[in-house]
C-alpha cells in the first residue's frame, strides 16, 4: 500500500533490536506482515555485552550473547523480516499513519512496535567497559552463577543493589557492597536484609576509581570520600547496580511514561503492549522495570506482535 505522495505504507515498523524487538520481527514476519525493523547502529540490546547465557531455553550448553542475538535475527531474516542498521532520528505517531525518520529517510507504517530498551547506567570507567562480561557485569540473575565461590562486589546503595548482593551471595564466597555515601537509598526492610547477611559486607563512603585485571576482573582501586584515602580490593567479579535509564528520548513525551521514564502499556489482558497512542506499541525492558531478561523481552516481543498483528485486523488493515 502507498499513499497519495507514493511512499509505501508498512503494516508495522518495529523500533529497535533486541531480544524483544526480534522475536517482534519473527511473529509480525510469520503473520506476512513483512516488518521492517530499523535495528540501530548498536543492534541486538544488552545481549551484546553478555559473554556466557546459560538461562535461555534451549541451549543447554549455553551460547554466547552476540550468537543469541544474531540467532534471532537470522529467523526474522528467514520469515522475510527487512533490516536497517541506522538509528532512527525522528517519529510522528499522530494519526492512522505513523512516520519515523532514518536520518532525511521517511517511512511509514499503520503501526510502530517500540522496543527501545533500556541502558544500565555506568560508572563511566574505561576499563569498566572494557572488561565488561569479562568480570564487571549489569546483572546479577544473568551472571551470578559464574562467581561460584569467588569475592565480588555490588557498586550502589539503593534497593536494586541490595537486592542484586543478596542474590550473590549464593553463589559467591564474600559480596562487598560499595556506595558513595554513609547512608543508602534503599528502603529499610531491603538495608536491613543485606545487613543481616553473613556473607555481604558494606564499604561506604567509598567510590570505584578504577577496574583493575587486563582479560579478566582481579580487584577495584578504591577511594575514601571523607578520608581521600585510596586502596586496592580484591574481587573477581564487578556488579554495577546503580539503575537504568529506559530509552525513550526519541520520542519526547508523545507515549506515555511513568516517572522513571518506562512506557506505560495497557493492563487489559487483550492488548498488554499498548500505549496510549492508538496503533503503537511496546515490549522488552524499555517497558519493564522489574525483570530485565532476555526471556522475559522475548515474550513481551511476542505479546506487542500479536496485539499489532489484532489491531492491524480489527482496522480493517490487514
Amino acid at each position: 500500500m502507498s499513499n497519495t505522495n507514493g511512499t509505501e505504507v508498512r503494516n508495522t515498523i518495529i523500533v529497535g533490536s533486541g531480544p524483544a524487538g526480534l522475536t517482534a520481527a519473527i511473529y509480525t514476519a510469520r503473520g506476512n506482515l513483512d516488518p521492517l525493523v530499523i535495528e540501530g547502529y548498536q543492534a541486538g540490546g544488552q545481549l551484546m555485552l553478555t559473554t556466557e547465557v546459560e538461562n535461555f531455553p534451549g541451549f543447554k550448553d549455553g551460547i554466547m550473547g552476540p550468537d543469541l542475538m544474531q540467532e534471532f535475527r537470522a529467523q526474522a531474516e528467514r520469515f522475510g523480516a527487512e533490516f536497517i542498521t541506522k538509528n532512527v532520528t525522528k517519529v510522528d505517531l499522530d494519526g492512522d499513519i505513523k512516520k519515523v525518520w532514518v536520518d532525511d529517510e521517511e517511512y511509514q507504517a499503520k503501526t510502530v512496535i517500540v522496543s527501545t530498551g533500556a541502558s544500565a547506567n555506568l560508572l563511566g570507567l574505561e576499563n569498566e567497559s572494557r572488561l565488561m562480561g569479562r568480570g564487571v557485569s549489569t546483572c546479577a540473575t544473568c551472571d551470578g552463577f559464574f562467581f561460584r565461590d569467588k569475592p565480588i562486589c555490588v557498586v550502589g546503595g539503593g534497593d536494586s543493589a541490595m537486592e542484586e548482593a543478596t542474590f550473590l551471595t549464593r553463589f559467591a564466597s564474600k559480596v562487598y557492597i560499595i556506595h558513595r555515601r554513609q547512608g543508602l537509598r534503599a528502603s529499610k526492610i531491603m538495608a536491613e536484609r543485606a545487613e543481616a547477611n553473613p556473607k555481604i559486607e558494606f564499604i561506604l563512603d567509598t567510590v570505584v576509581e578504577d577496574v583493575l585485571g587486563e582479560e579478566i576482573v582481579e580487584g577495584v582501586k578504591l577511594k575514601n570520600v571523607q578520608t581521600g584515602e585510596v586502596s586496592e580490593l580484591k574481587v573477581d567479579g564487578v556488579f554495577v547496580a546503580i539503575g537504568h535509564t529506559p530509552n525513550t528520548k526519541l520520542f519526547n513525551g508523545s507515549i506515555e511514561t511513568d516517572d522513571s521514564g518506562y512506557i506505560l502499556t495497557s493492563t487489559d489482558r487483550n492488548n498488554r503492549s499498548a500505549t496510549n497512542i492508538p496503533g503503537v506499541f511496546a515490549c522488552g525492558d524499555v517497558q519493564d522495570s522489574h525483570y530485565r531478561q532476555a526471556i522475559t523481552a522475548a515474550g513481551s516481543g511476542c505479546t506487542a506482535a500479536l496485539d499489532a498483528e489484532h489491531y492491524l485486523e480489527e482496522h480493517g488493515a490487514n
